[in-house]
C-alpha cells in the first residue's frame, strides 16, 4: 500500500503549480521554475492548494510509480518554495578548498589542483576557518541536481574507514576500522 502516493501535496502562497496535457507538471516560485514529466498512467489533480495524485490499478509498478512521482512533485514544491542546501567537509591535513563564481578548486593530496565546475542552478560557498576542517555549502533550488553535484564532489576524494580522511557531508558518522595490528 502506497501511503505516500496517497498523501495530499500542499501549494504554499507565491507558488504556481501546472498540468499541462502530457501530463508534464511545472512549479514556479521564488527560488525559480521545475518541470518534471508524470508517467502518463498516473492522474494529478489540483484542487484548493492540494495536489493529488492517484493510480489505475494496484499492480506493483503503478504503486511504485505512485509513491516516486508522488515524492518528486513534493521535492519540486520544496525546492522553489524554500530551496535545498547542504555542507560538506573536508577532512585531511593540507585539504583546502577555494571558490571563484562556479568553479571551486579542491587540494586533496593528489600532485596538482583539482577543479570543479559547479552547474548554473546550483551555488556554491566555501569557508576556511582556522579550528575546524575547510566546508562547502552548496544551495540550490533543484533536489536531484544538487544532490548529483554533491555525489560528484564526494567522489573525488572518498571518506575511508582507516583514518577518516576524504570529503563527507557535515555529520555523517563514518564506519572506522581498526589498522593492522602490531607483531606478535
Amino acid at each position: 500500500m502506497s501511503r505516500i502516493g496517497k498523501a495530499p501535496i500542499s501549494i504554499p502562497s507565491g507558488v504556481t503549480f501546472s498540468v499541462s496535457d502530457v501530463n508534464l507538471v511545472t512549479v514556479k516560485g521564488p527560488k525559480g521554475e521545475l518541470t518534471q514529466q508524470v508517467n502518463p498512467d498516473l492522474t494529478v489533480e489540483l484542487k484548493d492548494n492540494e495536489v493529488t495524485l492517484s493510480r489505475p490499478t494496484d499492480q506493483q509498478r503503478h504503486k511504485a510509480m505512485h509513491g516516486l512521482y508522488r515524492s518528486l512533485i513534493n521535492n519540486m514544491v520544496i525546492g522553489v518554495s524554500e530551496g535545498y542546501n547542504k555542507a560538506m567537509e573536508l577532512i585531511g591535513v593540507g585539504y583546502r578548498v577555494s571558490s571563484t563564481g562556479n568553479l571551486v578548486e579542491f587540494s586533496l593530496g593528489y600532485s596538482h589542483p583539482i577543479f570543479f565546475s559547479v552547474p548554473d542552478e546550483v551555488k556554491v560557498t566555501t569557508t576556511m576557518e582556522k579550528g575546524s576542517p575547510p566546508t562547502i555549502i552548496l544551495e540550490s533550488h533543484d533536489n536531484q541536481l544538487l544532490g548529483q553535484v554533491c555525489a560528484k564532489i564526494r567522489a573525488l576524494r572518498k571518506p575511508e574507514p582507516y583514518k577518516g580522511k576524504g570529503i563527507r557531508f557535515k555529520g555523517e558518522q563514518i564506519r572506522r576500522k581498526a589498522g593492522k595490528t602490531a607483531g606478535k
